[in-house]
């Protein structure tokens, strides 16, 4: 038996096959259903009537195409999750095992390579058995199913329900249309191809379309790897997915298993001795069932990264009409979109939460992780300690990114405490100032007419503050400082410069306000007013461990379609701060994670590592934002249910009177970090070529700097606590603690 190319039906060959169609159609209709139907007597007439049939048939039906899931792979080409309104998986004809062809072609059509597209002798054959009543047959051609099939999915794909009623329609009508296609296929595909398409787009269970599909679901191999059992198995399904589907019904779907094998074997395809074997052999025996997985769900610590890719590449308009139509194509498009996660990075920030803080731990505190990539903005891990889902007896599930803005179904971000000082420094030292110079560090109330806003100046206002009792005092440099977290200083710091330069800087870095709502230019933002993301605080951190270079955030690199590349996702950046600038504050961040300062608990033996420290007032919220040349990471800490203090509150077995930037999102970071870097070198930040964080020949502190020995009641280094600021950047106070 051949499958090579069949050379076309003649014009006598397609008159007889639509005549016997007819016949057998309309007889049939009689008997059965007591239609009554005119018929042609005349033999020139229905022979013109027949040939007319098959004129103005497009040789390109255009539906050879059919949709198939798109798969969101990590960085290491490892599959995160898959998406699809159909689970159907394409596969060429040399990845479909011979026996699948076989078995197909034996129970399904077994003159397929003798036919023109309509299997005459098939369609009389199952007329007789359906009068009869000794089997219940359909007599279509496996063309004559890839059509119809074909024109299901056709119907899908565009939605258009009335193309799928008229591909299924019980009428004469819908058969003739069939033959037509099914004889102009035959024509212009060969029989290879035609049962290639047939096994892509024939349903073989409730939700597994295409032979490769259903090989993955019910014995978890490729279509390629199928043997003779299980290639009946699936043979046997098509003709009624749900009566056949080995899952559900194993008895009744090993007899039509068999009745596949019985027709292997009166047709040659098998020998006597395979066709003993798979009787033999118990069909529950042969399943090995792997569960569909369908969306972000599947990706399981790596769904809410997953999600903001989804989000990513359906805002993404270099690609597809609209957004509907990037829909369409993810969930039909059989595209391969290669993302930036890092698996051993993800695995590790994951790991390292909820080691400290469990997912459903009693204090309900949620936590927050976000890594990016310098110099290419790539998102490398996005984790935190909650269950993806809308579980509505699981407080801890939710759909929402913690890490991410509402613009990305995320969070409205949250108040960012001590680490936008850090912005305030680079504005500092972009002025010329360096951090060997002292300041006011005292606590109290500067009036509007000491703050400087080019852009915003009806936005200033009365600004009262307070330091940490223990913390500031008197002139400190702003080193120590910055090492202490002291909020006085940086408020009268903010005095000497504009307002919106600090802003600005912070967001030109990558600083985003979470909710969207625009900036806030107040006082109280150097205290960490605006709502911020963790993903967007990374960012600005890559952005000065890349010096300056600031680059946008990606989630993924590319996607494909066939192997085609129809998006490259470059990084997008741009130098938005002097080198120079970017080291020195480098310089000064190095010594916020170092003995002694508010950072201590961040220190990674053998790492190089920058960052700061940061808590909210009454301590709602608790970060630390670090970086390496490598790799910038934002820790978030806090309660997503509204400012809720975490003072006196019982995390992970231990009470804690005091919740800050310095304890959890820090020891967090300091076990992350070496997991996340592991097998990559220790690499220096470039020192700047004006030491800022030391005055020539003299100390780097002055003689009234506080020490850093305050502690709560573990003993632990109290870190920084922060103005209190209100999420529209208005005024705000501290508490002592």
């Amino acid at each position: 038996m051949s499958s090579s190319r069949q050379q076309g039906a003649t014009a006598r060959q397609i008159m007889t096959q639509t005549f016997a169609l007819l016949s057998a159609i309309i007889l049939g209709g009689a008997l059965i259903a007591g239609m009554v139907m005119p018929v042609v007597t005349a033999a020139g007439t229905t022979v013109n009537a027949g040939t007319a049939l098959f004129e103005g048939v497009p040789e390109d039906l255009g539906f050879t195409e059919p949709s198939e899931q798109s798969v969101i792979l990590a960085s290491d080409g490892s599959v995160l999750a898959r998406f699809y309104a159909e689970n159907r998986i394409v596969v060429a004809s040399d990845q479909i095992s011979d026996n699948m062809k076989n078995a197909a072609v034996s129970i399904e059509d077994r003159r397929f390579y003798e036919h023109h597209g309509v299997d005459v002798q098939g369609i009389l054959g199952a007329l007789v058995s359906n009068i009869t009543g000794s089997t219940l047959s359909g007599g279509s051609s496996i063309t004559q199913q890839y059509v119809r099939n074909a024109l299901i999915e056709q119907g899908r794909v565009s939605g258009d329900d009335s193309e799928i009623n008229e591909a299924t329609e019980k009428s004469i009508g819908r058969k003739i249309n069939e033959a037509r296609y099914a004889v102009s296929i035959e024509k212009t595909m060969s029989k290879d191809e035609i049962l290639t398409g047939y096994l892509n787009l024939a349903q073989f269970g409730r939700s597994e379309y295409g032979v490769e599909a259903a090989a993955q679901r019910y014995f978890s191999k490729n279509a390629a790897d199928l043997s003779i059992t299980e290639a009946a198995t699936l043979a046997g399904i098509t003709q009624s997915p749900a009566r056949w589907d080995p899952i559900r019904h194993p008895e009744d779907a090993q007899k039509r298993r068999n009745t596949v094998l019985g027709t292997m074997l009166e047709n040659d395809y098998i020998t006597q001795e395979e066709y003993d074997k798979a009787i033999d052999t118990p069909l529950e025996d042969t399943l090995k069932v792997s569960d569909p997985q369908n969306g972000c769900e599947s990706a399981g610590n790596s769904a809410y990264f997953c999600e903001y890719v989804v989000q990513d590449i359906l805002q993404d308009d270099s690609w597809g009409e609209d957004r509907d139509d990037r829909v369409s194509q993810l969930y039909r498009g059989g595209l391969t979109i290669h993302s930036t996660i890092d698996p051993t990075a993800q695995k590790a920030a994951y790991n390292s939460i909820v080691e400290e803080i469990p997912v459903g731990d009693g204090s309900g505190t949620k936590m927050a992780l976000s890594s990016v990539e310098p110099n290419t903005g790539q998102i490398k891990a996005m984790a935190q300690n909650t269950t993806y889902g809308n579980d509505a007896d699981d407080p801890y599930a939710t759909t929402v990114n913690l890490n991410a803005g509402v613009d990305m179904k995320g969070g409205s971000g949250r108040q960012s405490g001590s680490t936008f000082k850090v912005f305030t420094l680079i504005e500092w030292l972009r002025q010329g100032h360096t951090a060997y110079e002292t300041i006011d560090s005292n606590s109290g109330t500067i009036p509007r007419s000491q703050f400087y806003s080019s852009c915003a100046p009806e936005q200033l206002a009365d600004y009262k503050f307070t330091n940490l009792e223990g913390k500031g005092g008197g002139n400190m440099t702003v080193l120590e400082s910055a090492r202490q977290s002291v909020n006085g200083s940086f408020v009268h710091m903010s005095t000497k410069l504009d307002m919106c330069n600090i802003g600005n800087i912070a967001q030109d870095l990558g600083v985003q306000r979470g909710d969207g709502k625009d900036w806030a230019y107040v006082p109280a933002q150097v205290l960490g007013a605006n709502n911020i993301s963790p993903l967007s605080l990374s960012t600005a951190a890559a952005s000065i461990a890349a010096e300056g270079n600031a680059c946008k955030p990606i989630s993924f690199t590319s996607i494909e379609d066939d192997d085609e590349e129809i998006v490259k996702k470059e990084p997008d950046c741009e130098q938005v701060l002097d080198k120079e600038v970017a080291r020195e504050t480098t310089s000064v961040l190095k010594q916020v994670v170092s003995n002694g300062a508010t950072g201590e608990s961040a220190q990674v033996a053998g790492r190089e590592v920058a960052g700061k420290t940061g808590t909210s007032n009454k301590d709602y919220d608790a970060w630390f934002m670090g970086y390496t040349p490598q790799l910038a990471t934002a820790i978030w800490h806090g309660y997503t249910e509204g400012q809720i203090s975490m003072m006196n509150k019982t995390i992970n077995g231990v009470t804690y009177r005091e919740v800050y930037g310095g304890l959890f999102p820090a020891q967090v970071f300091s076990a992350y970090l070496p997991q996340a870097l592991d097998g990559q070198p220790n690499e220096s930040f470039t020192a700047p070529s004006r030491n800022v964080t030391k005055a020539p020949q003299t100390s780097n502190r002055s003689n009234n700097s506080s020490n850093s020995s305050d502690s709560d009641s573990d003993g632990s280094d109290s870190g920084d606590n922060d103005g209190d600021s209100d999420s529209d950047g208005g005024d705000s106070e501290d508490d002592d603690d």
